[in-house]
């Protein structure tokens, strides 16, 4: 059995808290504005404190996960955080004190869990899967020492219940006690004799995926999940029964048809693996348990919304399917509108009359970069100017080069000048320069007005603004015979459609002049830079050709559509732009309470303009009162008691009222019914008017007086003083909302024929929920064309909320082996309609899986008889064959990184007939891994060379790492908390600036980056970084620019004078799995030792050491002095992934080498564990690579009878490699500078990535790929002398090998030891000190334990 243990997440808010940090002896403490304190009594004083500090700038940050007491939404109150375990009277006394100051509206309190004195037992998880792979015995890998302290049978938890080929043993031993023994040997006989692992003949695999269908479907269905479970994950024992099982031709035929249906429908083919919730598809290759737990929360929290609305059965389906998009990343302002004055029409100007016009042009092919000039105005610029401002000249100049360089682009102007009546060109020099260009316009073109004008521009002083005398004279002397009160005086003719550009300006609700939209989308102030704008615009032509070309060959844009309609009736345009309303950051109304809860609020609607209802709620900013509340009531018994026209009227009326009117001053208008508007003015209480100020303070969370709109349960606002809703905001949102989900919900409400006040008030509940929801993707309708013989069926309970999930599965594959115990935990914990496909897959070749299987997911927690809780959950692996040798590997979430911790056995080479008890082992989890990409905005490139820290405010760097240029990828080892990812201070500090990043915690344009990790699922962030202005120029990897680069700003480890650096260490870094080669490592080590005195600082890699390797390394190192570093990279989730545990090794050896060390280290030497180095290795790093990136061995060619089994000799390898050869990867040299330098990692990791889709390329992974890329990456081939191996070498080369390697023969396969002894005369000599040092170590440990352990007790230490 193999356990997993780790620190629960509680220890999120215990690293936040430590880094506060606590106050010495507290068991809770508040911190206020930096400021702690144990006691409730000073809370006080620390608030004033804070307010004399300026409680806005010196605010403590606050997390998404805070726990914020609801309080008043203020944003100047001081933050008071707690930290304090809930249940503690000391959490009850600051609690007590924080809530009602909180309801007070005095302070905004956080509650964060913390624990002063944290348990240090560790906690079982759960989430992840145990494989025990079956493994090639081609070639003897097992160590032959003899493991101590073979644990006894007691704890194997024999699990009687187990029904052994009908025999119920649990049974039998109670009903037969005195039988105990023959009935063990009889439970362990029929054992054997089913699990048997004898192969089977191809014809007997063809059929074992439907077999496998067919007993599963043959039981009854409560239990076919279990048969399942037990058929895959216990594939290799469970095969020979399966041969036995008969396939029914109903059933082969009803796959048949519903994988051909499948593929057609959906792109499912036989044997894939699928998951539908509520036809949301879930990728089981990137989702876990915790990310789909995720995904149920927020199904329930709509399931349950609908489910309380009285929606059920089938209406909740089509709700649930209904395609709702409520936000856009970008919005685009309608350019339809008279105001823009057009400088050209690419359709109907002449110049361009030689220009194609059909569409199909924007398919032919052109050079890339080409911009195709086509006759149609697929591209149009609008620029927004005030001819006062400085800029504007640069930006008309910009205009009149496009139009003279025969750009394809419409250009539009909008000149936003002064719209009073009372003043002309002569005293204004805004008005006097719209009307000249229109002059001039009429006179000849607007072209033409254009170039006058910049030519204006010129006769100005330099740093001057335009004056109405310099236009005036402008006038009379480029046209003596026009007559200037004509055109710039009171009664001008040229004075048309003037207020118009600033009516349209301020409709549009743009930002600060100058401004311009490409075909609608408005640019950003910082990309209005004429030097910037105009590679701005290329960029965004070429850019959305690409849209265009897609539209006309899908067949959206067709030849008779006008493109500028078919670009301004995309859902994303607007009549006006709104952050308010068209903000991204959205807040919902929950209307799914108890029924009567908004029952004070469905009376407060009138019918507006057709389609929207129109209410009130008062938010008084004082107290009410009979003497302030007479508007209110006025306004309410209109809206309850009279017509939509007549109150609409009356309201406008008493708005207008300068003073707030008394009793007598409410004088109804004439068409009331002034009877029904008098009793309810006279009736309605005050109470009436306080329970709506209660509301919009208690729900709405605002404060008295505060305004705000609310729009189908959306809450736009809050409202600034100052700040207008008018009239086009009011159409802008009722567009959005339609245009969203309201239009699709009111579709389906229709059909449900309700009445037509609950089919509102419905509509308005339903879009508010659906709105709310986070955004997924398009939910599918799965289902099946028949379902009698392959699909199996587990009905929900009725009258529930229920999930409705859809499985498509092979029975023989990995999704099934995770899936089925997915499938068993979510049936238990939830209510759920099950549908499970067998997609079988026909005429198998070779076993479908070779591994035994258990995947960790308990449903609940667990008690023991005695009523206390279990240990937690465990893989256990029972019964299993004895014969064949195992590897464990553990299949984990992406972002986790863990080790073993525990075992005495060798995990590598589990071999259960040498062994006496149980196997048990003991992972933990070490780290959540922090993962993201970066980019450089100015290039769009990721940077490469950059570097990240990561750490809290109080140890900044705790862990560091390397951007990538695959992706601009990183990874940084992280534990729950909260985190700050900065620049290493350096070159990558001195060059770079972080500008902006997604998917962190803190505000996207903050300074520091502030991460949380609080959850078992994967985080990604995103970071955007530029150069500074000063370091353009500069490049982070080069050598030659000012501060000599990268490798220089790293600290030098420099000792005393007359002390040697540390970049005079040997570095050394090799990989081993299992006891065997660990033995070999450990000779490895001395060997090189032996033979140098450089200092020696050795590199392992830390993922697939045994515990007793790590236990053991420090006392080697002690003794041998030498150095070493344990170093983990996580195989990147975008990075094809490896299945066989001997391949992901591999992979690690040649594809992470610029990632997983220091940037300090310049050179490293790989050496394989199974080596036996004889020379000094000092020789080897101050070899000169002759530029090249790193130095191999290339195989020997001397030993003439192996010649048949060199491979590279012919075929592909003898094609590719030419006059070149192949190298052995056994020992290599790199100089990770020069390898950093030329991206050679990211070169291996691009080439890896396309040849390892195909399965059978890269045979040997870490040799194949360098010599695959030996084009693109040069390797230095190393003196024959630096490796000698028998399988190749001739016996004569020998003598001069400066390093000895034990290479499998395939010719003899002889075991590795064997072989060692024979051939390394030395090895055995190493072998026995190695041994009889950790004979010593194991010795003292037994005697320090025994010293430990009190001298009375006599039980045994529990293992």
């Amino acid at each position: 059995e193999a356990t997993f243990s780790f620190k629960w997440l509680k220890w999120e808010w215990q690293t936040i808290a430590s880094d506060e940090p606590p106050p010495e002896g507290c068991s809770a403490f508040v911190s206020i504005h930096g400021q702690q304190s144990c006691s409730t009594k000073d809370i006080k004083k620390l608030l004033k404190a804070a307010h004399l500090l300026d409680v806005c700038r010196s605010k403590p940050y606050l997390y998404k996960n805070d726990h914020t007491y609801p309080g008043v939404n203020k944003s100047d109150l001081p933050v008071v955080i707690l930290y304090a375990e809930i249940g503690t009277k000391k959490f009850s006394s600051f609690h007590k004190v924080l809530t009602e100051k909180a309801e007070e509206g005095k302070l905004v309190y956080v509650l964060r869990h913390f624990l002063a004195d944290p348990k240090p037992a560790k906690m079982l998880l759960s989430g992840y899967g145990v494989e025990l792979a079956v493994k090639s015995t081609e070639y003897k890998a097992v160590d032959d020492t003899k493991v101590k302290g073979q644990l006894s049978g007691t704890n194997a938890g024999e699990d009687d219940n187990d029904e052994v080929q009908g025999f119920l043993f649990r049974t039998l031993k109670k009903s037969h006690p005195e039988l105990q023994e023959q009935l063990t040997e009889l439970r362990k006989h029929l054992l054997e004799s089913t699990n048997d692992m004898a192969p089977l003949k191809v014809w007997e695999m063809q059929d074992l995926s439907f077999q496998a269908a067919a007993r599963i479907m043959s039981v009854p269905k409560f239990d076919s999940l279990k048969v399942m479970k037990d058929l895959s994950q216990n594939f290799p024992s469970r095969a020979r029964s399966l041969t036995r099982v008969a396939v029914t031709l109903e059933m082969r035929k009803e796959i048949e048809e519903n994988q051909k249906y499948l593929s057609e429908s959906l792109g499912v083919h036989p044997g894939d693996g699928e998951l539908f919730v509520n036809g949301l598809h879930i990728d089981l290759d990137t989702h876990n348990p915790f990310s789909i737990l995720e995904i149920l929360r927020g199904e329930a929290k709509i399931l349950e919304g609908l489910h309380n609305l009285e929606i059920k059965g089938e209406h909740q389906g089509k709700f649930l399917s209904l395609p709702v998009n409520t936000v856009d990343d970008s919005y685009t302002l309608d350019i339809r509108h008279p105001a823009i004055m057009w400088m050209n029409d690419i359709e109907n100007d002449h110049i361009y009359q030689n220009w194609p016009s059909s569409l199909q042009e924007l398919l032919r092919a052109t050079f890339p970069g080409v911009i195709r000039q086509i006759r149609r105005n697929f591209f149009n610029l609008v620029l927004f100017l005030d001819p006062l401002q400085e800029e504007s000249v640069e930006l008309l100049k910009l205009a009149e080069l496009f139009y003279k360089h025969k750009i394809p682009l419409r250009i539009g102007l909008v000149f936003v000048v002064n719209p009073r009546d009372d003043i002309d060109g002569f005293s204004d020099a805004g008005v006097g320069f719209y009307r000249l260009l229109n002059y001039i316009a009429d006179e000849y073109d607007v072209p033409q007005a254009v170039m006058s004008m910049i030519s204006l521009y010129s006769k100005m002083d330099v740093g001057g603004t335009l004056s109405a005398g310099t236009i005036s004279a402008y006038l009379k002397r480029k046209y003596p015979k026009a007559n200037p009160e004509n055109i710039l005086g009171a009664e001008s003719e040229y004075d048309y459609k003037r207020k118009d550009g600033a009516l349209f300006y301020k409709k549009s609700g743009l930002d600060a002049l100058p401004l311009a939209l490409f075909n609608g989308i408005p640019l950003n102030p910082d990309e209005m830079d004429p030097e910037e704008l105009e590679t701005i615009i290329l960029q965004r032509i070429m850019d959305s050709t690409t849209a265009f070309q897609r539209a006309v060959f899908v067949g959206q844009l067709t030849e008779g559509l006008d493109v500028v309609d078919y670009l301004m009736e995309q859902p994303n345009v607007v009549p006006r732009m709104n952050p308010l309303i068209l903000s991204t950051d959205r807040k919902y109304l929950d209307f799914t309470g108890r029924p009567g809860e908004w029952s004070t609020l469905c009376c407060l609607y009138q019918r507006a303009s057709p389609g929207v209802r129109l209410g009130v709620i008062d938010n008084p900013s004082g107290k009410p009162s009979e003497d302030n509340t007479v508007l209110y009531r006025a306004v309410w018994a209109s809206l309850l008691t009279q017509k939509n026209k007549a109150a609409a009227e009356f309201v406008q009326k008493l708005l207008k009222e300068e003073k707030s009117p008394t009793l007598e001053f409410v004088i109804p208008l004439q068409g009331m019914d002034v009877d029904a508007f008098e009793k309810k003015f006279n009736t309605l209480e005050v109470d009436f008017i306080r329970s709506q100020q209660l509301f919009c303070q208690d729900v709405l969370k605002l404060i008295p007086g505060q305004r705000a709109v609310i729009s189908n349960g959306r809450i736009i606002g809050l409202l600034e003083e100052q700040e207008e809703f008018t009239e086009e905001d009011f159409h802008l949102l009722q567009k959005i909302t339609l245009r969203g989900s309201a239009e699709k919900v009111k579709a389906q409400v229709k059909q449900m024929g309700m009445k037509a006040k609950h089919a509102s008030d419905l509509l308005m509940k339903v879009d508010a929920l659906l709105a709310a929801a986070p955004k997924r993707e398009v939910r599918r309708d799965v289902h099946f064309i028949k379902d009698t013989h392959s699909v199996l069926h587990l009905s929900q309970r009725e009258n529930e909320v229920f999930y409705d999930v859809v499985v498509i599965v092979d029975p023989l594959t990995r999704e099934a082996q995770k899936i089925s115990q997915l499938l068993i935990v979510l049936s238990q914990v939830a209510n759920v309609k099950l549908q499970v496909f067998m997609n079988c897959k026909a005429k198998l070749s070779e076993l479908p899986l070779k591994s035994f299987y258990r995947y960790v997911l308990d449903p609940d927690v667990t008690f023991l008889a005695n009523e206390t809780v279990s240990p937690g959950p465990v893989a256990r692996f029972m019964d299993l064959p004895e014969s064949p040798l195992l590897t464990l590997n553990m299949i984990t979430p992406e972002s986790w990184m863990v080790q073993a911790v525990s075992s005495p056995y060798d995990l590598d080479n589990i071999h259960l007939q040498e062994v006496n008890g149980v196997v048990t082992a003991e992972f933990e989890l070490e780290h959540l891994l922090l993962e993201g990409h970066c980019f450089d905005l100015s290039t769009g490139q990721p940077p490469r060379g950059l570097q990240f820290t990561l750490g809290m405010s109080r140890d900044p760097l705790m862990y560091d790492t390397i951007v990538m240029a695959n992706l601009g990828y990183f990874q940084l080892k992280a534990n729950p908390g909260a985190w700050i990812l900065r620049l290493r201070k350096g070159r990558s500090e001195e060059i770079y600036q972080i500008l902006t990043h997604d998917g962190t915690d803190s505000p996207a344009d903050a300074g520091d980056v502030i991460v949380v990790l609080n959850s078992f699922h994967s985080k990604i962030i995103k970071v955007r970084v530029q150069k500074k202005a000063e370091k353009i120029g500069e490049d982070l990897l080069s050598e030659t620019t000012e501060g000599k680069g990268i490798w220089d700003s790293l600290v030098r480890w420099v000792i005393d004078d007359g002390q040697k650096k540390k970049e005079d260490d040997l570095n050394i870094f090799s990989v081993a799995s299992g006891h065997l080669y660990e033995r070999f490592l450990r000779i490895m080590m001395v060997s090189v030792l032996r033979h140098t005195k450089t200092p020696v600082k050795f590199w392992f890699l830390k993922n697939y050491l045994s515990p007793s390797f790590k236990e053991t390394i420090s006392h080697m190192a002690e003794k041998y002095s030498f150095q070493y570093e344990l170093v983990q990279y996580k195989w990147p989730r975008w990075l094809h992934q490896q299945t066989e545990k001997q391949r992901i090794i591999w992979g690690y050896k040649i594809l992470f080498l610029d990632v997983l060390f220091p940037l300090a280290v310049d050179k490293i030497i790989f050496v394989d564990a199974d080596q036996i180095v004889r020379a000094d290795l000092k020789e080897l790093r101050d070899l000169d690579l002759e530029g090249a990136p790193y130095g191999y061995t290339p195989f020997c060619d001397s030993r003439r009878e192996m010649e048949g089994y060199r491979f590279w000799k012919s075929g592909y390898w003898a094609s590719h490699l030419g006059h070149r050869k192949y190298h052995i990867s056994a020992l290599y040299v790199v100089d990770l500078k020069k390898f950093r330098k030329i991206a050679a990692g990211d070169r291996l990791r691009g080439q890896y990535q396309a040849l390892s889709q195909d399965p059978n390329s890269l045979s040997n992974l870490d040799q194949d790929l360098p010599n695959n890329m030996i084009h693109q990456v040069a390797i230095k081939s190393l003196p024959q002398e630096w490796l000698w191996c028998e399988t190749w070498c001739d016996d004569s080369s020998k003598q001069t090998a400066k390093t000895i390697d034990l290479c499998n023969n395939p010719k003899t396969k002889e075991p590795k030891l064997t072989a060692a002894a024979r051939i390394v005369p030395e090895w055995v000599e190493y072998d026995s000190e190695i041994k009889e040092l950790l004979r010593k170590v194991q010795k003292q440990e037994e005697m320090a334990a025994q010293r430990q352990r009190p001298s009375s007790s006599s039980a045994k230490g529990k293992e």
